[in-house]
């Protein structure tokens, strides 16, 4: 019923400025004579595309969605710099405007770029729970990385607008979003998007990426996936790494069950001493050798360890 048409880009950067390198990844998907979401008749196709920022914005995807009315951006970026050129590429590839922001998790690297998408007059929305999450975790954030980052951090805090959990539909750019409202994972609150069969899902999954693991809620996490196992998605868009098939979701479940098996396997002692923890480190490197942010694991693991 579908023809769906995977475009390469590029496999290297298509550009260099301002110290980021942008990713173009494609999916057009051309509907024929169907609507993907009962009681929204969508016009001829529509085009998904990512922008990743450099490992200086911590290779973090966003995601853009063209309808026939505009585009729908989702995750907003850690650096204001990177924002600017995900807009910029998606209004100058698509020709319409960026009409709305979706923020799926309330991490920096999600919700830093909503200052400058307002200014721009960008209707940016998340949910409630998340929206209630932002001001303590930029705070937190904010002593680790603006001395580090500025220029080039948010100088304010600006929060998305908050959307209730009893929404579960928006309608935007002549397209209709389904929100899913999920509780702990990454964060302690999140939000799924789901548009004809295509998930996405933030840092609730990292293809071929060490996850972040902080809040040591690997069990409730794992959980979460199945709960988008039972939605049955076709695509996966994660919050680092390539877009793929549903079978992404049961990789991620896969990680994070080794780790806290592995965890289980040298959790010797109630105190995490820097022995234990270069020998779960070492054992989950030498599981999955070619993952990106290794250093992810150094804040995860103490956090997974205490938890079990």
């Amino acid at each position: 019923m579908f023809n769906i048409l995977f475009r390469q880009f590029a496999n290297t950067a298509l550009k260099h400025r301002k110290g980021f390198y942008l990713l173009w990844v494609g999916l057009m998907v051309t509907l024929s004579g169907c609507q993907a979401i009962p009681s929204k008749p969508y016009h001829n196709d529509y085009v998904i595309q990512r922008y990743t920022s450099s490992p200086w914005g911590f290779s973090t995807n966003s995601f853009w969605v063209e309808g026939p009315e505009g585009v729908v951006l989702i995750d907003t970026q850690f650096i204001p710099s990177a924002t600017l050129e995900a807009v910029e590429m998606a209004e100058s590839y698509t020709g319409k405007k960026v009409v709305l922001a979706i923020v799926l998790h309330a991490n920096p690297d999600k919700f830093n770029g909503t200052q400058v998408l307002t200014e721009r007059g960008i209707r940016v929305v998340t949910s409630s729970a998340v929206r209630d999450l932002i001001p303590s975790v930029d705070k937190k954030r904010r002593d680790w990385f603006y001395d580090r980052y500025a220029p080039d951090y948010p100088s304010t805090l600006v929060l998305p607008e908050g959307i209730d959990k009893e929404t579960t539909t928006l309608d935007a750019a002549g397209l209709l979003f389904k929100l899913h409202h999920f509780g702990p994972a990454v964060s302690m609150a999140h939000l799924v998007v789901e548009f004809d069969g295509h998930l996405f899902v933030g840092d609730l999954v990292a293809n071929n990426n060490h996850a972040w693991m902080e809040l040591g809620l690997s069990k409730e996490w794992i959980a979460l996936l199945e709960q988008l196992q039972s939605l049955q998605p076709r695509a996966i868009h994660p919050g680092r790494g390539n877009s793929s098939g549903a079978a992404l979701v049961q990789s991620q479940i896969d990680y994070l069950r080794f780790v806290r098996q592995t965890i289980a396997q040298y959790k010797t002692q109630p105190e995490l001493t820097p022995k234990i923890k270069d020998k779960i480190i070492t054992t989950i490197e030498n599981r999955y050798p070619r993952y990106g942010n290794d250093y992810f694991l150094n804040l995860g693991i103490p956090a997974e360890y205490q938890a079990q």
